[in-house]
């Protein structure tokens, strides 16, 4: 097999005062975003949401083979539907299979089976990894780091869309395999999660909380 053709990566060079500056303000940016849970239906421009899939889709990925699909769901109906089996699921995981330190950990956030936001907010994002496909010969074709690439590309698509001044919330129901028949998915794609997109509710609040520091989450060697 021959080597893929290169071509010149001219990365954008700043001086290192003008690093630090635009690091600092992204990371300052990035800190005012929060997961919200109470949505307006206020309209989104569909043209924001195309550009920050982009975004998404310019990830890192295993192998080039982009093992990642979106599907982004406005139509009333359907997301009636994908709320209706999310709530079902999420009763038997509060009722039966949650263990109680995992009820525990929740407890201080509040959230309970009903999911109100699937059908308020504008856009849900279905996020599947695609496990493989079939090549022009119709030859099956493995993905490789699915998981690790879906997760990458779903991190720059939240930021993304918190860039454009958009509100977020990850929804990973268990098991999410309705969203295949839903939304006519194949049997090679994996449900990774449903993103809910739109604007916050004017008197949407959100808990007082704080994240470790530098010296909890990284070493210096």
């Amino acid at each position: 097999m021959s080597l893929a053709k290169s071509i010149p990566y001219n990365l954008k060079r700043y001086p290192p005062a003008e690093m630090r500056r635009r690091a600092e303000e992204f990371f300052a940016e990035m800190k005012r975003r929060r997961t919200v849970r109470d949505f307006s239906d206020r309209p989104v421009p569909r043209e924001v949401v195309e550009t920050c899939l982009r975004t998404a889709g310019t990830a890192p990925n295993g192998a080039n083979m982009q093992p990642w699909y979106f599907v982004v769901i406005s139509d009333p109906a359907i997301k009636r539907e994908i709320r209706l089996a999310a709530e079902a699921e999420e009763r038997e995981f509060y009722e039966r299979r949650a263990p109680e330190d995992w009820l525990e950990a929740l407890e201080p956030f509040g959230t309970n089976p009903h999911k109100p936001f699937l059908e308020k907010a504008p856009y849900l994002i279905a996020i599947f990894g695609q496990n493989y496909h079939f090549d022009e010969n119709g030859q099956k074709v493995k993905h490789y780091y699915v998981t690790e690439s879906v997760g990458i590309a779903t991190g720059m698509l939240i930021a993304a869309l918190h860039h454009a001044g958009l509100a977020t919330l990850t929804h990973t129901p268990s098991p999410m395999k309705f969203l295949n028949r839903i939304l006519d998915r194949p049997p090679s794609e994996h449900p990774h999660l449903l993103l809910v997109v739109g604007y916050p509710a004017e008197d949407a609040t959100v808990p007082v909380i704080s994240k470790k520091s530098l010296d909890e989450i990284a070493t210096f060697i």
